[in-house]
């Protein structure tokens, strides 16, 4: 009879897990599409190529939403047993609440030991193909993102306009009208041209485009007086052809990271991770000794520094201050004021130095823990979930959804503050990972203790009784006063 009950408990659970997961999957999916929608937009992409890179983007999101997933089909679960009383039915039967838990219990314990390691060893993988895939993309087209009959500022430096774009891959244009961007003292130029087309450059950061049957018009006013200015004819040079070069390296800069994409720390597993964070705590460390020293070296030439085991000297210069005669005090409190401002001004600098390398082993250790995280994030969801379920005992996506969502927004926000926290270098990066599930954990115990216990949770006619002495305060005594 178990076996039977254990299939429909998983049957039961896998039923809104699947359709939540899918609709989770595509909210997160849409959320990447509009954060990177000018990356791969314009750049005469086919559709495989764009689904090819949502599918790498997308690969990412399962380790957040697997836990979601996983709280709202277990609270949508057993909300439905106790709304339909099967819940009741189990216990009346002998069946306690744990060993309704316990197939669902193992379930979810499957999909956190598979969670991790597919955050481990394929999600890497995927983070890489992409981050890839976007970098060869700038590369190769990295400016085509351009719309017919309007001004457009693509090319940095540069105005132009396109009355025809066609081709394949958007490379042959009519009608081509491009301005240089110059100030009054500079040469302007301007060039007008029947058609044209864009030719990969034997060097990705520049554009090449070959322009035909038309002028170029050009002031040369630079350098030159205002008297010249004015009588200085404007130059109009015919060509049949015309090769120009654009600089786009700013537009490939803005389209990927400035990381290494070879070496990135996302790329690597668990186990790699550990050379990284070491190697990187090495490099923080002779930093710091660095920048110590520098700040030393700045300090006053009357204070010593002795290396350890030598004896203590004291310095020809030092002298009281009692001493000193009354107009040189001021001169030397002044002198010993600009030299401790200059030094507070060194720290901060010493300190926005070091800022950035504080942020980046951080965030290798959060993103090595939360690989393991995770999937412990998932169990303790499933505790809550189950938990609240049949305490709620309302199915369907009502109250089930948003419960869930005010749990998934609390744990959210810790993770991200914690995170945050610990960038900053005032927290252990360690203990900002796993700090979200040591404050939900407690949290979940004390939800499947009070589903064990029957506990009426959310009973409201408790808590208006225990709130009765209050609002009797507040409230006028309606009774008759013949009643009385």
């Amino acid at each position: 009879m178990f076996k039977i009950l254990d299939r429909y408990i998983i049957k039961t659970f896998f039923g809104p897990f699947l359709f939540i997961f899918s609709v989770l999957f595509f909210i997160f999916i849409v959320n990447i599409v509009w954060i990177q929608l000018g990356q791969f937009l314009g750049k005469g992409l086919t559709t495989f190529q764009i689904l090819k890179l949502l599918f790498y983007l997308g690969v990412n999101v399962i380790s957040m939403v697997l836990p979601l997933t996983i709280l709202l089909a277990s609270i949508m679960s057993f909300g439905e047993f106790g709304e339909r009383y099967e819940l009741a039915a189990m216990k009346a039967a002998g069946i306690s609440l744990t060993r309704v838990m316990m197939p669902l219990l193992g379930i979810t314990a499957l999909l956190s030991i598979l969670l991790f390691f597919f955050s481990n060893n394929i999600i890497p993988d995927f983070q890489k193909k992409a981050k890839n895939m976007l970098f060869n993309i700038a590369q190769t087209k990295p400016a085509l993102n351009f719309t017919p009959g309007q001004f457009i500022d693509q090319i940095p430096g540069y105005m132009v306009k396109f009355d025809k774009i066609t081709g394949e891959n958007d490379e042959n244009i009519e009608g081509v009208f491009i301005h240089k961007k110059a100030s009054t003292f500079e040469n302007q130029q301007s060039i007008v041209a029947e058609k044209g087309k864009f030719v990969q450059a034997a060097n990705p950061n520049y554009l090449r485009l070959v322009l035909y049957n038309g002028y170029v018009f050009e002031d040369a006013i630079a350098g030159r007086s205002d008297n010249v200015r004015v009588k200085q004819p404007d130059q109009a040079v015919k060509f049949d052809s015309l090769v120009s070069h654009f600089d786009v390296s700013e537009i490939i800069d803005k389209a990927i990271e400035k990381e290494q994409i070879t070496d990135d720390y996302r790329f690597q597993t668990y186990g790699e991770l550990n050379t990284t964070i070491s190697e990187t705590q090495k490099n923080n460390t002779k930093t710091v000794e660095t920048l110590s020293a520098d700040l030393i070296n700045q300090t006053s030439t009357s204070i010593v520094y002795l290396d350890k085991g030598k004896k203590k000297t004291v310095a020809k210069n030092q002298f009281k201050f009692d001493t000193v005669k009354t107009d040189k005090k001021l001169e030397i409190l002044y002198n010993a004021y600009n030299k401790i401002e200059n030094l507070k001004t060194s720290l901060d600098t010493k300190k926005n130095e070091l800022d950035p390398s504080v942020k980046y082993f951080s965030k290798i250790i959060i993103y090595q823990q939360r690989i393991l995280t995770y999937s412990f994030t998932c169990i303790i969801f499933f505790m809550i979930g189950a938990s609240l379920g049949s305490i709620i005992r309302k199915g369907g996506m009502g109250v089930p959804v948003i419960v869930a969502i005010v749990i998934f927004i609390v744990f959210y926000i810790i993770n991200v503050g914690f995170e945050n926290v610990a960038w900053a270098g005032n927290m252990n990066p360690y203990l900002a990972a796993w700090f979200p599930n040591i404050i939900l954990f407690p949290f979940g115990v004390l939800m499947t203790y009070k589903a064990l216990t029957d506990s009426q949770l959310f009973d409201s006619e408790k808590y208006k009784a225990f709130l009765k002495p209050v609002t009797k305060l507040f409230v006028k005594d309606k009774e008759h006063k013949r009643y009385q």
